[in-house]
């Protein structure tokens, strides 16, 4: 293993793309979990590189790095307070006015490990995420988009012996090991220990029952706290009156949580749970299941082949999104004016006009909720917002899919959209989902 950082960090594991992953040890391979990023399907367009991946695994540190709420104090400028100034300490400064501000200090904790999670490349955070934008990412990315995704958004704590309870909080330390709340921030005090929020929130979303039957229901969003509070949803996202303090609910991670960043949504997936869900080999084989029917064009007569790669475009199967008949790429559209470019044709078998997408191979195991058959595609809105209609098609499990098209997802400040797992695009209707119809041998 290469050189160890101050955070007892590998260098090689932080700047290297192919090496292993953050925080992964060579000697003591305990894994914690992952956290995924939503709307990737398991790859991010310029590759998984060093710190910017599209899912990232939690391994247990070779010396832990946590850290423990130790003392606070009052002083009257923070940023010349001795444990500011001290890189070497892990400090909170709220900032209460122009002359006034309370300095939490942290100390070390053997017991945790500390994983920190933003928008900044700079070297404390461990996991760089940038904003998702809906449908295909294979274009470049627009880089004048004002991102509202904080440069150092979370912190989560992970106990080093089992059971590993894996805890989040609001707000990152920077290089100096600094956490600034200013003046404006949300902040209070209660039993003598102060807490605040961060601008655009940390939310976190617990599901009740077990995620990997698809049998989990969401419940409510709620809010992060700097010191690990859950509260109910601010009016708005960066409202100045807290929410109401949820004192029954935790801040623990569980299989099939989910943590928004405004901008960004992560699933986290336990050790526990990912051993039940399917790998990348067993959605390998229920493809080849589905592809082992031949199935057909109706219109076309040919045989297409289903989330593989070819050569012949009238090989590579289309889906209408309204009745779910899957064809191949084709031309017989009436009503449709030629060289117009409406998403909408007419289905030849039952004569339902609506979109007409290339149908996909959803790859990304973590979002899956069961190893059944692959029955169905999401079904994506015509038009939200500001975005235009985005095709997806993603072909999942019918569990998989009604699980997502029932979770939703915070979109601007106060909207929930269900949205694709796989290519965060917002799903259609009631169901959000279609049932898969092939030529000859899918009813």
């Amino acid at each position: 293993m290469g050189q160890l950082d101050g955070d007892g960090r590998s260098k090689e594991d932080v700047t290297s793309g192919s090496g292993p992953s953050v925080g992964s040890p060579t000697s003591d391979p305990v894994k914690y979990g992952e956290l995924v990023v939503l709307g990737y399907n398991g790859f991010l367009p310029q590759g998984d590189k060093g710190r910017r991946r599209s899912k990232f695994p939690f391994f247990r540190r070779e010396k832990p790095t946590g850290i423990k709420r130790s003392r606070h104090y009052v002083v009257d400028t923070p940023q010349h307070s001795k444990a500011v100034l001290d890189a070497q300490v892990h400090s909170i400064s709220y900032t209460l006015s122009r002359n006034q501000a309370v300095v939490v200090e942290y100390v070390p904790d053997e017991d945790t490990d500390m994983f920190q999670i933003g928008r900044s490349s700079e070297m404390p955070i461990d996991f760089v995420v940038m904003d998702t934008v809906p449908g295909d990412k294979s274009g470049s990315v627009d880089k004048t988009m004002q991102s509202t995704i904080s440069r150092f958004a979370c912190r989560i704590l992970v106990d080093r012996k089992p059971p590993h309870a894996t805890r989040l909080f609001a707000a990152g330390f920077d290089s100096s090991r600094n956490i600034f709340l200013g003046e404006k921030a949300t902040k209070w005090e209660e039993n003598g220990v102060i807490d605040g929020l961060t601008t655009n929130g940390v939310l976190l979303l617990h599901v009740k029952g077990n995620f990997v039957d698809g049998g989990a229901k969401p419940l409510p969003w709620r809010e992060v706290s700097v010191n690990g509070g859950l509260y109910t949803m601010r009016e708005s996202r960066s409202a100045p009156q807290k929410g109401k303090k949820m004192d029954m609910e935790s801040c623990i991670l569980e299989d099939g949580s989910m943590i928004d960043l405004c901008g960004v949504t992560l699933l986290w997936r336990s050790a526990e749970g990912l051993e039940k869900s399917p790998s990348r080999r067993e959605l390998e084989t229920l493809l080849d299941l589905v592809n082992a029917g031949r199935p057909q064009c109706p219109v076309g007569l040919n045989t297409l082949v289903v989330g593989r790669k070819t050569n012949s475009l009238d090989r590579e199967p289309y889906i209408y999104l309204k009745c779910g008949h899957v064809q191949g790429l084709h031309e017989w559209n009436p009503g449709q004016k030629k060289g117009t470019e409406s998403k909408e044709r007419t289905c030849p078998i039952c004569m339902t006009i609506g979109p007409f997408v290339a149908l996909t191979m959803a790859f990304e195991s973590a979002c899956y909720c069961d190893t059944g058959a692959l029955t169905h595609a999401f079904a994506p809105q015509q038009a939200v917002g500001m975005f235009a209609f985005v095709p997806c098609g993603h072909m999942v499990t019918a569990k998989t899919a009604n699980y997502w098209a029932n979770i939703p997802i915070p979109h601007g400040t106060k909207g929930y959209l269900a949205e694709c797992p796989f290519c965060a695009t917002p799903l259609e209707g009631s169901t959000g989902f279609v049932r898969l119809i092939f030529q000859d041998w899918i009813s």
